[in-house]
């Protein structure tokens, strides 16, 4: 099975300003604020440059389900200063995730692990996703909010 393959399977199409591809899978009914009830995701990353889920933030929680490939490693930035950089991968006892919830307003980006080719991940939402909750991140301003982890948000951000 290659990346490739993967996008033909699924008839991935690129992800708006954020990076990979992705099919929509499902969603529910829609809510009288016209967001739907909820929503889901399968996508792809690669080790191609420039194919990574730039730095963003949503006014939900998003659930983040690993599915196939390689491990997927993620920086989350926490409104309260904090961050973390968890693993989405097959290795839960050596402390990767195969589901990891990302609570609303938290910074998140993620790319394949150095030195590894593609993963094949998912994202759930409820309510869904729409576009307008979508805020990107501006590498500045992370750096300035979270200098500690400067390298990664440069890594992370698109210009």
């Amino acid at each position: 099975m290659t990346p490739d393959e993967l996008v033909a399977h699924f008839r991935m199409e690129p992800i708006p300003r954020e990076g990979g591809r992705f099919r929509q899978m499902w969603a529910g009914p829609q809510r009288p604020d016209g967001r739907p009830e909820g929503t889901a995701i399968v996508a792809l990353l690669t080790d191609r440059p420039g194919d990574f889920s730039a730095l963003h933030r949503l006014p939900a929680d998003e659930i983040w389900h690993y599915y196939l490939g390689d491990p997927l490693q993620m920086l989350l930035l926490s409104p309260d200063g904090t961050s973390r950089t968890p693993v989405l991968g097959p290795d839960v006892l050596g402390g990767q995730h195969v589901q990891l919830t990302v609570p609303a307003g938290t910074w998140m980006g993620a790319r394949v692990a150095p030195g590894r080719s593609w993963t094949l991940f998912g994202c759930t939402m409820a309510p869904g996703f729409t576009y307008e909750g979508y805020e990107q991140g501006d590498a500045a301003e992370l750096i300035n909010r979270y200098p500690h982890r400067a390298a990664q948000i440069m890594e992370l951000c698109r210009t």
